[in-house]
Order: C-alpha cells, then structure tokens, then sequence
C-alpha cells in the first residue's frame, strides 16, 4: 500500500511532467518574440498586439493607416496580429528572396476565407497538388486560345459601350455616372463565357441570373468577413446570418459549376463518339472554347483531376478573372480620365488602327495598342488589383539583418513596393513611358508585382491585359471621359481588391 509520502511524491511527479510540455512551449513562444521584435514596428499590447489601430475604423480609413505604417517603416516591419506575429516587406530585394523561392510557395492565412469556395484550386493550393494542377492548366492559356477569346472580349465590350450610351442619355450632362458597377457586369459575362463557355447576360439580366447574383454575393461576403476579426472563426461565422448566407449562395455557385462540367464532359462523349474534335455546333457556328473546355481536354490525357477539382479550378479562374479585371479598367479609366493630354495620344493610338471602322478588335489590332498597353501596367502600379498578398513561410529566410523563422507568415505590400523611388522617381506621377523596353530593360525584376513573381505568379496575366485593353479601347474608341474626383479625392476600401470607395464617377462625352 502506497504511503502518503509515496503518493505526494507521485502527484509531484505528475505535475512536472504536465508542465514540461507547457514549460518548452512558453520557452518557444519567449524565442520567437525575441527574434520577431528584432524586426522594427508599431507597439504592440497584450491580447490585442497592434490591431488596435483598426478598432472602430472605416475599410477606407483602414486602408491609410496601413499605408502610413507601410510608409514610416519603408522596407520591412513586423505586427502582431494578436498572439499571431506577420512580417511585412515592401523592398524589391526582400520581395525576390520570398517570391523566388521554390519552397516558400503556401499562400497566407488570408486566403483561407475563400477555401469553401475555390477548395484547392491553383490560388490556394501547395506543395506536389500546385505542382502537377499548375503543370496541367499552363498550356490552357496558350497564345492561340487566347485569341478565341479575343471575339468574347470584343462581343462584350461592345454592349458595355452601348450600356454607358443609355445610362448617359437617361442622365443630365452633368450627372456622373459610376462605371464601376457596369464594369463588374461585363466582367462577369466575359469571365463566364471565357472560363464555362456559358452565357449568363449579367450586362442584360443583370442580378436576375441566380448564379451571377450568388458568384456577387459570395464576393461581398468574403470582403464583409475579412474586415471583422470577430467573424475570423468558422464557430462564430457559421453562425450569424451572414455566414448562412454565405453558405446557400456557396451551394448555388458550386451547384451550377458541377453542372455546367457534368454537361460538358457528356458533351464532349457524345462528340468523340461520333468522331468529331470536341467542338460543338451551335446552330451555324461552333461553341467557342472556353477555360473548362481546354482543362477537360487536357485533363483526358492523364486523368489527374475529378470533377470536383475541375470544379475547384473553374471557381478559381472565375474569382480572379472578374474582380480584379473590373478595378484595374476602372483605375485605368479614371487616369486617363485626370489626363487628358495621355488619353488624346490614345485615342490617336486607337484610331490609326481602326481607321474609324466600327469593327471588333483582333488579337492583332490588340497587340498593336502599345501606349495604351503602358497606360494599364502603369495603372496597375498605382492601382494594383491586389495591393497585398502574403506567403506563410515553410523554412527559414533571411531578410537583410533579419531573420524570420518558418512558419511565420510574411505579407507583401505591393502598392508600396511599386512606390520605391529607386526604381520609380516620382513616383505617385502616372507616367506611361515608364513602361518604354528602354526604361523596363534594367529595372529589378521584382520592382513591379501586380500579378506576384516567381513560380507562382498569376497564370492569367496575359489573359487580364488582353481583356483590358479590349474593353478599355472599346470604350475609348466612343468617349472621351472625364473624372468628377481627383486622386485625392478618390479613397481606396481595404480588401482583397484595391478597390475604389463608392466606384468609379466619370463623365462620357461622345467622341466627333
């Protein structure tokens, strides 16, 4: 029998082996405080860290008061995030030894607000799954399928026009209109038909198709979560009205693409069965070939994917082909609409390759409009569609002086890394000539990061410029715009897109 001695002796022991593993984790946690406050940044409390900036703010007000941090701390600064410690970079040398790494590729936490809907799609995949589905989607955006989507963007971009004609006839010549909300329609059709190869005339219906009105929502949700901490965790989420909401516009979205996939690959059964090339007759033309088309088609070479990760895939091409395009053409509007003198070179540009024909523009015609080419890389440093993204780290890095341990999550400011006066003397000027082959040839490679760098860079960069400059010059090609903002006056909302607060207000002057 044991004694009272024996007994005490083992209740001792019991505790010191509980508290060891305690013991080795608050040492952890002191080691790792040590070595993230080595890196200089804003004061950080207890509990909170140094989120308190953020209380009661505005998405608006947000946005400057990263953007004064950014600023005070130009090359490298580190915040905690409550407990949680993120390093941010904003030097072109800092950015390459992240963005290069072959390794260091596993997006941020950031992204996992959108994993319910993309799954593992190529945004928010990693290690052998990004490997092979990025291997399988690459040749997808080859130049030739490009140019089948060149008619989509013309197709489109034509209605758009005729969409701001009315709305400026409904109007006085002195009401502004916001281009911003027609912008994301025409997205929307575009990204649609180039991505499923569907129709769904958001332009003409608008939010009366369910799946466009659910694709807007689940956009909105996502940016309304990011900006409310408390709504960070699936508990509480899943239980507010938003978050239910959330979750029946999600099984719209996934329902209709699963659809859409289901009848494509009977489609293309049927097709091979009768020994045609995967093309389908639509009355007198053939189906144009879309995203999911060129993915099936690759996919029945190897037989990687199920219909869920084409699903996966589809939703991806989708969330980042339609956002992002609609800011970096309303950016892109809105200055040349401040400089005028740009865009008359513009129009002069567009017109020497249309001679004053109405007819749609052609890869061809596109590749021609390289001021106007200059004019959008230069808005997307100004105005990159997505101001920050971020890497959570799968081994050490050094940067500069400091190091920063795996598994630390390292974000990227690239609307301050395109304001490096090195690379880009003064540097808030639009100036298009920045972007002259003489004044690119020598400039650091990771200077200038609208669509990231390195191995996992935006695969539909190409994709996103053609559009632009089809839509764009469609519009231009009819009206000269003028802006009711100046740059100051125009304030950006903190989300996932560079975002402008309250759209986009310009005036469309029919051209003689």
């Amino acid at each position: 029998m044991l004694t009272g001695e024996t007994v005490l002796l083992v209740q001792i022991a019991l505790v010191v082996i509980a508290l060891v593993p305690l013991a080795k984790w608050i040492k952890k946690r002191l080691n790792l405080h040590d070595v993230i406050n080595k890196i200089p940044g804003p004061k950080a409390y207890p509990i909170i860290g140094t989120m308190y900036t953020f209380v009661g703010k505005k998405s608006e007000e947000i946005f400057y008061i990263i953007d004064k941090r950014t600023r005070d701390y130009p090359e490298i600064h580190r915040i905690w995030n409550g407990f949680v410690p993120e390093v941010r970079i904003n030097k072109a040398e800092y950015v390459e030894k992240l963005l290069s790494s072959s390794r260091n590729i596993e997006k941020s936490m950031t992204y996992k607000f959108t994993r319910d809907w993309l799954g593992q799609g190529l945004l928010t995949s990693k290690d052998d799954r990004w490997f092979q589905h990025r291997r399988l989607i690459t040749p997808t955006f080859h130049f030739n399928i490009l140019d089948g989507f060149c008619e989509v963007f013309a197709e489109h971009g034509a209605l758009l026009v005729e969409k701001l004609a009315t709305a400026r006839a409904a109007t006085s010549a002195s009401q502004p209109i916001n281009v911003y909300p027609f912008m994301t329609k025409a997205a929307l059709d575009i990204i649609c038909e180039t991505a499923m190869g569907v129709k769904v005339n958001a332009q003409t219906s608008g939010m009366d198709n369910p799946y466009v009105a659910a694709v807007y929502d689940l956009s909105s949700l996502i940016q309304y979560r990011l900006l409310r901490p408390w709504l960070h965790t699936d508990f509480v989420w899943n239980r507010t009205a938003e978050g239910k909401r959330y979750h029946e516009v999600l099984a719209i979205v996934h329902g209709y693409a699963h659809k859409v996939i289901r009848e494509r690959r009977e489609e293309r059964k049927q097709l091979r069965t009768q020994g045609k090339d995967g093309m389908a007759q639509d009355g007198e033309r053939k189906r144009r070939l879309a995203f999911l088309d060129m993915l099936l088609e690759s996919n029945e070479q190897n037989n990687l994917l199920t219909d869920n990760d084409v699903r996966e895939e589809v939703d991806t091409f989708m969330f980042e082909g339609h956002d992002t395009t609609t800011a970096g053409m309303c950016w892109a509007l809105f200055l040349l609409a401040l400089h005028p003198d740009i865009q008359h070179q513009v129009h002069q540009e567009i017109d020497s390759i249309f001679g004053g024909s109405d007819r749609a523009p052609t890869m061809r015609d596109l590749n021609e409009m390289k001021l106007l080419e200059r004019c959008l890389k230069e808005t997307l440093r100004l105005y990159p569609s997505v101001s920050f993204f971020g890497r959570t780290l799968s081994e050490d890095i050094q940067f500069g002086h400091y190091h920063v341990p795996a598994g630390t999550v390292v974000g990227v400011h690239a609307y301050h890394v395109h304001r490096d006066e090195r690379f880009f003397p003064d540097a808030e000027k639009f100036d298009p000539d920045r972007f002259l082959p003489e004044r690119t040839e020598n400039r650091h490679p990771y200077a200038y990061i609208p669509f990231s760098a390195g191995p996992r860079n935006c695969i539909g960069q190409k994709f996103a410029l053609l559009e632009e400059k089809s839509v764009v010059s469609s519009i231009l090609r009819r009206f000269t715009v003028r802006s009711a903002k100046t740059r100051k006056e125009q304030l950006i909302q903190h989300e996932l897109i560079t975002r402008p607060k309250d759209g986009i207000l310009l005036y469309f002057e029919p051209r003689s």
